[in-house]
């Protein structure tokens, strides 16, 4: 398997959690797990460089958020993976966020709760 080294920063403070060797396929809405902690990707830059005259992929920047009780809230929907109850009227409908009155969770129980229309 093809890895490349990544620099994992954390997108709420611009702290970098770690420099790993990942494989190429981390996309916005997956997850990656460095050190123990698991993280919600949301934002993946490219670095190239200059070789033998072409440019190279040389390095992947992730930029995440810590999945906090969010991997066993997901559900497909749709074809697409959601975070929470995609039956509320407010749920985001996204592998990232869940939705703005709430965004924390859990869904369940949750006041602000409207059956989607």
């Amino acid at each position: 398997m093809n890895l490349l080294p990544t620099q994992i920063y954390r997108a709420d403070t611009a702290q970098c959690v770690a420099e790993v060797m990942v494989p190429p396929t981390q996309q916005p809405g997956s997850f990656v797990e460095v050190e123990g902690a698991i993280y919600a990707v949301l934002e993946r830059r490219h670095r190239y460089s200059l070789r033998c005259g072409r440019y190279r992929l040389d390095r992947i920047v992730l930029y995440v958020q810590p999945a906090q009780g969010t991997l066993g809230e997901r559900k497909l929907h749709q074809g697409h993976w959601v975070i929470g109850d995609p039956t509320c009227r407010f749920n985001a409908r996204s592998a990232l966020i869940r939705c703005a009155q709430n965004p924390s969770g859990p869904c369940d129980g949750c006041r602000y709760y409207e059956m989607a229309e």
